[in-house]
């Protein structure tokens, strides 16, 4: 058997590698990621960038500038999240039979960024729909290749520190997105529009960051993937372990409650926007830690670990009322989120053959996506209908009733799992 060669890829045909280091690792504290895992984290840093910039100001720029109404903006943000969660599973399917990771995701971040000024473009509510639309139509096709790649840019006993290295970025970028859309307003004092622009910038910073990500063509001989959604054909350990993602997030509604239960305690508007960015902040620092401590320990400790965290934070929401202390919960409950993010995604990767890859990840994602649709609906019902308290106490019912499915459903197998 050929020798592989100095950047870690062994030659293609029957003999190879399934899983090769496209480039040399670092060592030490980040032993064991490549400088594809340093590109991958950077494109989700500068890609949450672009898109967080937008976060604080685009429903006052659909309220106040373009006039639209509150229903216009539920439309418009309920068809965004829709096709943000449809999309991934069907992209990653398409990926594994093309077996071609990087055009997708390329296509992906390139929609994303050009549709952030088409916004700022529009004089009509109706304008802003269809480049909503298209951002998270690209949100949506860059997600499972990215992963796909991230997954390989890192060997198996390392891959919770690829895809925690990915979420710091990712989270570092929900932290600094509004941060620098704050500093942008006040410092200059710019039209909103100007936000809308602007986010171009970050969005092509992260399109360049896939163009010097290598990726290995897949072996010659190797039986080509077709395009089959059919979940018999997926492995049994992995199928559970999206019954019990779902049953969890069938209680993880939108952070939008958390910031509305916030501001109900009377919690000013600045001090708000602060522990949102304190929240990501947390998720961030915690994404890499937790998915290198994943590798040593095992997915499924590290996941129940977050869900303890989730079903506890949510019952603080429910029943503390005590200002310092709701805070300090939403802060807490960053620490799940960077957590989930990581070491879900890897776990998924996990399970499934590296030639289905792609669609394994994407089809996970679009099962958070959706359940978490529905939890934002049920909450919504019994913030209105029962009472405020009544939906954060669902949502820790159902992150129990998640970690017990967990732990019932899906076997360690020690280590990454």
């Amino acid at each position: 058997m050929a020798e592989p060669k100095p950047g870690g890829v062994a030659p293609e045909g029957d003999g190879a590698r399934p899983n090769p280091r496209p480039n040399p690792t670092r060592r030490g504290r980040f032993s064991g990621l490549s400088r594809d895992t340093w590109l991958l984290a950077l494109a989700s840093l500068f890609a949450d960038v672009s898109t967080e910039m937008l976060y604080p100001v685009l429903p006052v720029f659909l309220t106040q500038s373009l006039h639209a109404s509150g229903a216009a903006v539920g439309l418009i943000e309920g068809i965004a999240t829709g096709v943000q969660n449809i999309v991934p599973g069907f992209a990653g399917s398409l990926s594994d039979r093309l077996r071609r990771r990087k055009p997708l995701a390329l296509i992906g971040y390139a929609l994303a960024a050009i549709a952030k000024p088409l916004i700022g473009l529009s004089t009509v509510w109706t304008g802003v729909l269809g480049a909503r639309f298209l951002d998270r139509l690209g949100a949506g096709t860059r997600s499972a290749p990215r992963d796909a790649l991230l997954a390989a840019s890192a060997d198996d006993a390392h891959r919770g520190r690829a895809f925690g290295l990915e979420g710091a970025g990712d989270n570092a970028g929900a932290f600094l997105g509004p941060v620098l859309t704050v500093i942008l307003l006040a410092a200059w004092g710019l039209d909103l529009r100007w936000i809308f622009y602007l986010a171009i910038v970050p969005g092509f910073l992260a399109l360049a960051m896939i163009f010097f990500v290598s990726e290995k063509r897949p072996a010659a001989g190797r039986a080509k993937v077709t395009f089959e959604t059919d979940a018999r054909a997926l492995p049994r350990r992995y199928r559970a372990y999206l019954i019990a993602t779902a049953v969890a997030g069938l209680g993880n509604s939108s952070n939008a409650f958390l910031i509305l239960r916030t501001r109900e305690l009377g919690v000013s508007l600045q001090a708000t926007i602060l522990i949102y960015a304190a929240f990501n902040l947390v998720a961030a620092l915690v994404s890499y830690p937790a998915g290198a401590l994943s590798d040593r320990i095992g997915r499924r400790n590290i996941l129940l670990l977050g869900l303890a965290v989730f079903a506890v934070s949510y019952l603080g929401f429910a029943l503390i009322t005590n200002l310092i202390l709701i805070g300090l919960l939403f802060v807490l409950y960053g620490a799940y989120q960077g957590i989930f993010r990581a070491v879900g995604k890897a776990f998924a990767s996990d399970m499934v053959p590296e030639a289905r890859r792609a669609g394994g990840i994407g089809w996970y994602s679009a099962t958070v996506g959706l359940s978490g649709l529905v939890a934002s609906a049920v909450a919504g019902l019994l913030w209105d209908h029962v009472g405020h308290a009544a939906a954060f106490a669902y949502g820790a019912s159902l992150a129990a009733l998640g970690g017990l499915a967990l732990a019932m459903l899906v076997p360690a197998k020690g280590g990454g799992d």
